[in-house]
């Protein structure tokens, strides 16, 4: 529904053809009869506030009053024929922006041809009225084709954060398997433990052995509930490993199967290596191997340099690259395919950072924290 009240720039310029028109009927000698001046083309001219919301049916009214109080072309009327011809072009989609068109154009020429028609009124026609309305419909096509982008690239942003979404729901559930596989293979070793340890017993240790065996019950529940849990987080066809998750002592391995594929790797350690829970040393081992895998299929690198530093409350993380680079105003961590180091580091409240390389390249940065040792 078309607005009720027109804009404030419309109402302004429709006063000021009124008054044009008043000024018209008081002081020209040419008007015949000042009363018919002042109704009909006023009432034509309090029309113009609403020439954007009712533009075809403007025009008529103009043209009308134009006819019945201005053949001859004197007077303020002919001025707001342009406008409404304009009117149409930007306002109307076709075809009402051709009807308007011909309704501006059909009784001008038609009044002059009633005297003889010169080429100049037809020029006048193609000057006056037709050439305000391609500037009108020219406008409403850049209008259009600059809404129409607007539109495509909010949809885009909305296309790449729903496929962030999904990549970092992905990368959540692919993480909460690996580490159901740890506290399931925990849960395991605490089970065969403590039914070990109770068969050792002797016979005057009875209230240890149904301590002992408590906890074996409670550990062969939360396994079994484990279990189940992994029935929500698996894919189609995947079943449950209770095999160990790799971790740093892995790391070796890890970089020789990336030298295979062509990605020459240097490995350091600085500090003291420090033994890991093993959440967090599967963390790290992906993180490495997340970062190794960005820098052989993404990047176009041929050498890599990986860090492992140790400090007194954290162990930093850095995979640095020789290849295309990281420019921080257009690249992102997610556009590098770093969903999965970004969840990681961010389970353990740690940092990340991915910026370019010293020399060239791309430098990526992860500091986990480590909880001190009594």
């Amino acid at each position: 529904m078309r607005p009720a009240r027109p804009p404030l720039v419309d109402v302004l310029v429709a006063a000021a053809f009124v008054l044009l028109v008043a000024a018209e009927a008081l002081l020209s000698s040419e008007v015949a009869s000042p009363a018919l001046h002042l109704t009909v083309a006023g009432g034509a001219m309090v029309s113009l506030a609403w020439r954007r919301s009712w533009p075809v049916l403007v025009a008529a009214v103009v043209m009308t009053s134009n006819l019945t109080v201005n053949p001859e072309g004197q007077f303020s009327t002919l001025l707001a024929m342009v406008l409404v011809s304009f009117t149409c072009g930007s306002e109307c989609d076709p075809p009402w922006s051709w009807i308007g068109l011909a309704v501006v154009v059909t009784p001008f020429l038609g009044s002059l041809a009633l005297e003889g028609l010169e080429p100049s009124d037809v020029a006048a026609a193609l000057v006056f009225l037709v050439g305000p309305w391609t500037v009108g419909v020219a406008m409403r096509r850049r209008a259009a084709r600059a809404t129409e982008a607007e539109e495509r690239a909010h949809r885009l942003e909305q296309e790449r954060e729903e496929h962030a979404m999904a990549a970092a729901a992905a990368e959540r559930t692919r993480i909460a398997r690996e580490l159901h596989d740890i506290v399931s293979h925990s849960l395991s070793v605490i089970t065969i433990q403590a039914q070990a340890v109770r068969r050792r017993l002797g016979p005057e240790q009875v209230c240890e052995a149904e301590d002992l065996a408590a906890v074996e019950s409670t550990a062969r529940d939360a396994l079994a509930e484990m279990r189940r849990l992994f029935g929500v987080l698996r894919s189609d066809g995947e079943s449950a490993s209770l095999s160990p998750q790799p971790g740093l002592a892995e790391l070796d391995r890890l970089c020789d199967q990336v030298r295979a594929s062509g990605l020459a790797v240097d490995v350091r350690t600085d500090g003291l290596p420090r033994t890991l829970p093993p959440g967090l040393d599967l963390a790290a081992y992906r993180i490495v191997q997340e970062g190794l895998t960005n820098a052989l299929r993404h990047s176009g690198a041929r050498r890599a340099n990986v860090t492992l530093t140790y400090d007194a409350g954290r162990l930093d993380i850095a995979v640095e690259d020789d290849g295309r680079g990281f420019d921080p105003a257009t690249d992102t961590a997610e556009g590098h395919g770093l969903v999965g180091v970004r969840e990681r580091v961010a389970l353990y409240a740690g940092t990340l950072r991915v910026v370019p390389g010293e020399q060239r390249g791309t430098r990526l940065v992860a500091s986990l924290p480590l909880k001190e040792t009594p």
